[in-house]
């Protein structure tokens, strides 16, 4: 429980919950959501991408080069998530907000004029660093600005965006590809890819640093000016009480470490699991499904409106998901979710009939994005402010682990062992419910934690 404000002053989570919901949160859920739109064009980027790239450097199936681009983007996000999320907690949610969707836009644009495929590479790794950054930096801000009874759901909606970038990058490499040959299409579709961020990073400038992290660093007329913001945006009468200064303003935050003493370390060491989990089963799967299909004779540009189909397939998944989230609370969601998941696995496996393949994967689509968006939720919530971005950022790093490893157990789909692949995948889903449920954490209508001692 936070500690009772001084006579004659309030709390930032008072005030947060008195201007209510209004045009800031609104406007706050659109700037991160297209963010997230942009990560994951970016993120699914090359496998759309790889039959350009082949075909413009020469590369044969399975080349190095091919097989390192695949996992270079991850590979960027495994350094950059726990390194942007650090330096938001020591230097303030805002300028990483700014600096990492920069950095995003600029090795982008390198990319899409790699003139060999080591330099597409490397600008991939840079690219990755910087989405790594945008994906924990993000949520930290989304929790710490909305009000308690609908921050689950609004945490979940900032998620289903990752839909909409899906079907975008989807509808963008299906359409270059019918109007460009793959080794000029790749290149554009690279480019177009980079230039939501320029968007978003223009609309952001006018978001105030979060007054709890604010607060926490002993700024307390900066974190009283960004709440008369928010104020101002939801046509709210601003705050007339002083804001309570914090008992203690450490020379630093808390040094990573803070996320393994015996009051965090439970939590950090469980979700970190179930991140690794989540994102070894979903990379595992649909990241080699474009070309199982066309080993059981789909052809590219039917594989690329199957992508279209199961981007749509995942936006019931995240609406279910946002109302569930504040319905019955984040455990049982999450579990539900990642359950149904194990059991699409077993239903793709069991399908043989193309109509049965793209129903299978449908649902599989609809469960997983509907656990990704809780699972950044309840990640969201259960750290307190002075490590909440440090601690999305380790979380993070694991699942970008996870997805590093998952073409080992994807290959296995293209090497006929289909049973034992979706065993593993299904394995790794039952096992982060298992310790989702095993951390006893309910954030459902609690103020996110504020102290290291959350």
């Amino acid at each position: 429980m936070p500690a009772a404000p001084l006579p004659g002053t309030t709390t930032v989570d008072a005030v947060i919950e008195s201007l209510g919901v209004g045009a800031f949160q609104i406007r706050l859920l659109l700037i991160c959501g297209l963010t997230f739109a942009a990560d994951a064009m970016e993120v699914l980027l090359m496998g759309f991408a790889l039959p350009g790239v082949n075909a413009t450097f020469g590369l044969p199936p399975g080349a190095l080069g091919a097989t390192m681009l695949l996992s270079a983007t991850f590979a960027g996000m495994l350094i950059g998530a726990p390194f942007w999320g650090r330096q938001a907690d020591v230097y303030g949610r805002r300028p990483v907000f700014l600096i990492t969707v920069l950095a995003g836009v600029i090795f982008g644009l390198v990319g899409a004029m790699a003139p060999n495929i080591w330099v597409l590479v490397a600008a991939r790794v840079l690219a990755g660093f910087a989405i790594g950054g945008t994906m924990a930096v993000d949520y930290a801000l989304m929790a710490e600005f909305v009000p308690r009874r609908v921050r689950g759901r609004f945490l979940v909606l900032t998620e289903g965006f990752w839909a909409i970038g899906t079907l975008l990058i989807a509808a963008l490499a299906y359409l270059l590809g019918q109007l460009l040959p793959p080794q000029e299409g790749w290149r554009l579709l690279v480019l177009i890819a980079a230039l939501p961020g320029v968007v978003g990073l223009l609309v952001r400038t006018g978001v105030p640093d979060s007054p709890r992290w604010l607060l926490s660093r002993g700024r307390v007329e900066d974190a009283h000016a960004a709440l008369i913001r928010v104020a101002e945006l939801n046509g709210q009468a601003p705050p007339v009480l002083p804001l309570a200064p914090p008992r203690r303003v450490p020379a630093r935050p808390p040094r990573w470490g803070a996320l393994l003493a015996p009051q965090l370390r439970d939590r950090t060491l469980l979700l970190a699991l179930a991140w690794f989990g989540m994102s070894l089963g979903y990379y595992g799967i649909f990241s080699w499904l474009p070309t199982y299909l066309r080993t059981q004779g789909v052809d590219l540009p039917e594989a690329y409106r199957l992508a279209m189909i199961l981007a749509l397939a995942q936006i019931p998944g995240y609406l279910l998901s946002s109302l569930l989230i504040e319905w019955v609370g984040r455990r049982v969601t999450l579990v539900g979710f990642m359950l149904a998941s194990a059991a699409g696995a077993y239903l793709f496996m069991l399908s043989s009939e193309p109509a049965w393949t793209l129903l299978a994967s449908g649902l599989l689509s609809f469960s997983l994005l509907g656990t990704w968006g809780a699972l950044y939720a309840f990640a969201a919530e259960v750290f307190p402010t002075t490590l909440r971005a440090t601690g999305m950022g380790t979380v993070s790093a694991a699942a970008r682990l996870g997805s590093l490893i998952s073409p080992v157990a994807g290959g296995l789909l293209l090497s006929g062992n289909l049973g034992q692949a979706l065993t593993v995948f299904a394995a790794s889903f039952i096992i982060s419910a298992g310790c989702v449920w095993a951390t006893g954490l309910e954030p459902r209508g609690q103020a996110v934690p504020e102290g290291e001692h959350g």
